[in-house]
C-alpha cells in the first residue's frame, strides 16, 4: 500500500487558514487542469513547473495531449500544499518525491526527511509561540493603559 493512500482529508485553501476547499466532483475519476487549479489555488504554470521539475508523478494525459489528474493526484498536491505550509524546501520535496517513486525501499530514508523536517517544524512552532507571548504582553500592557486613561 502506497503512501498516499493514507493522506488525511484535504487541509485548507492555501493562503487561508479555514477557508474549505472546494468539494471533488462525486463520480470523477480525472480532472482537468483549470479544475486542479480551481481545487489546490494553484496556478497552471505551478503544476507545469511541478511536472517538470519531478514534485509531481507523471500525469496522464488525454488522447488529444491534455493533462488528466486522478484523486491520487490531488491527494499529493495536498501534501504537497501542507510540505510547502511548512517550509519544507522545494528541494527536499523533489528528493521526497523521487524516494516515493523508488518505491518501499526507500521507507527508512523518507522517515528520517520527515522526522528531520517536524523537528524543525516544532522548533518554529515554538518560536513562534514565544513570539505570541511577548506580544500578549505587550498588547496586555497597552489595553491596561488603554482602560487607565479612560478611567480618568
Amino acid at each position: 500500500m502506497s503512501v498516499l493512500e493514507h493522506l488525511p482529508a484535504p487541509a485548507p485553501a492555501r493562503g487561508t487558514a479555514c477557508a474549505p476547499l472546494p468539494r471533488r466532483p462525486e463520480g470523477r475519476e480525472r480532472y482537468t487542469i483549470s479544475e486542479v487549479t480551481e481545487y489546490t489555488g494553484l496556478t497552471a504554470h505551478t503544476l507545469r513547473w511541478y511536472e517538470r521539475i519531478g514534485l509531481m508523478p507523471h500525469v496522464d494525459r488525454s488522447h488529444t495531449g491534455q493533462r488528466r489528474y486522478t484523486d491520487r493526484d490531488l491527494d499529493w498536491l495536498d501534501l504537497v500544499g501542507r510540505l510547502r505550509l511548512t517550509g519544507m524546501p522545494v528541494a527536499d520535496m523533489v528528493r521526497y518525491a523521487q524516494m516515493v517513486r523508488e518505491g518501499e525501499s526507500t521507507f527508512a530514508a523518507r522517515e528520517k526527511l520527515l522526522s528531520a523536517h517536524r523537528d524543525d517544524v516544532r522548533r518554529r512552532i515554538a518560536e513562534l509561540q514565544s513570539t505570541l507571548d511577548v506580544l500578549d504582553h505587550k498588547i496586555g500592557i497597552y489595553a491596561d493603559a488603554r482602560r487607565a486613561s479612560e478611567r480618568v
